[in-house]
């Protein structure tokens, strides 16, 4: 009995030291991946950086991305390489670098309303959610526009409004995809003037530039986007605008009146473009994007780039970038289920 007890013993004895040396084992991993992580995070960037934009080269995000890569590149001494991934009204590249890439921070979103808030917003099941965003830091934001082709019948946005008032359906206007940036604004417009967004036809673009280039042409009676991103045509003659959306004149245009001028006074909706990655990226990371972009928007270089892309600097840091969006995507579900974007 004694011998069983004693072998019993020992072998509770090697037991607890195994199990022991185990823990030991697997805590010390952990201590030493963390450490490395730790490591690898102030280390970077290391290597090449490639900042994902989920449409086509030429609109505002793509603008104001390139602006970032320049400055960022020549303050890392990293390249940093944007890549033009368009389609599914900018889910596509979205899905790419948030669920696709490694959370190493070397794969970066130019991120806007309309691939956050308004996608969101405009979806019951969303591919790309923004629980799957880690918000850096928001760069710019754009003055919405209300364009129609140079020759068009309308000289003014009130004259424009009471012919779609009387004729929604042969209302033609260009969007990236039905919960897009011009459909949202569209859809407050719509509803302002008491009339179904679903009797209004929209036609799919990959952009800004394809948008305008199909009012341009004739292939749509309106397209809306930001003052700057629809500037080249409206300088060229080829398109005119009726009302910017914001309680001032566009400095651009001062002789173009706002909505608000024009009697419509509930048109709030902005555009704007941020930076997120990942969610699992580690914060170190993250925190250095905030802070080399808060430092960013203070250069008077970028700041000079930014006038020149025609659009406004509009900083905010992680946390209050990401308060914002939860905002602006709970008012903005409210109006798609009111108009009926949302499916």
């Amino acid at each position: 009995m004694k011998k069983l007890f004693a072998l019993s013993f020992a072998v509770l004895l090697l037991v607890g030291i195994l199990l022991t040396g185990c823990t030991t084992n697997t805590k010390s991993n952990s201590e030493k991946k963390e450490n490395e992580e730790k490591k690898t995070s102030a280390d970077y960037p290391t290597r090449q950086i490639e900042l994902v934009v989920p449409f086509a080269a030429g609109g505002g995000v793509d603008l104001a991305a390139r602006s970032v890569a320049d400055y960022l590149s020549q303050e890392w001494g990293q390249p940093i390489v944007v890549t033009n991934k368009p389609g599914g009204g900018g889910i596509i590249g979205a899905q790419y670098a948030l669920k696709e890439a490694n959370p190493d921070g070397y794969t970066v979103l130019a991120n806007n309303v309309s691939t956050t808030t308004m996608y969101e917003a405009g979806t019951t099941k969303p591919v790309v959610s923004n629980m799957e965003n880690k918000f850096a830091a928001r760069i710019a934001a754009g003055t919405p526009a209300y364009a129609v082709k140079a020759d068009a019948e309308w000289d003014t946005f009130e004259e424009f409004s009471e012919w779609v008032k009387k004729n929604p359906e042969k209302l033609t206007w260009a969007s990236v995809g039905p919960a897009g940036f011009s459909s949202f604004v569209a859809a407050q417009w719509f509803e302002s003037l008491g009339i179904d967004f679903n009797k209004t036809q929209m036609v799919s673009s990959e952009g800004t530039s394809d948008s305008a280039a199909k009012l341009a042409g004739g292939h749509v009676v309106l397209a809306i986007h930001t003052v700057g991103e629809l500037a080249p045509l409206v300088e060229a003659g080829k398109i005119k605008l009726l009302a910017v959306q914001s309680p001032e004149q566009s400095p651009l245009f001062p002789d173009v009146p706002t909505t608000q001028e024009a009697g419509f006074d509930g048109l709030t909706i902005k555009w704007w473009t941020g930076l997120s990655f990942p969610a699992d990226t580690p914060d170190e990371i993250i925190q250095k994007w905030e802070k080399a972009v808060e430092k960013m928007e203070k250069d008077e270089t970028f700041l000079q780039q930014l006038e020149k892309i025609k659009l406004d600097p509009a900083y905010l840091n992680s946390d209050d970038f990401t308060k914002e969006v939860e905002k602006e995507t709970k008012e903005l579900t409210k109006l798609a289920e009111d108009t009926g974007i949302r499916k």
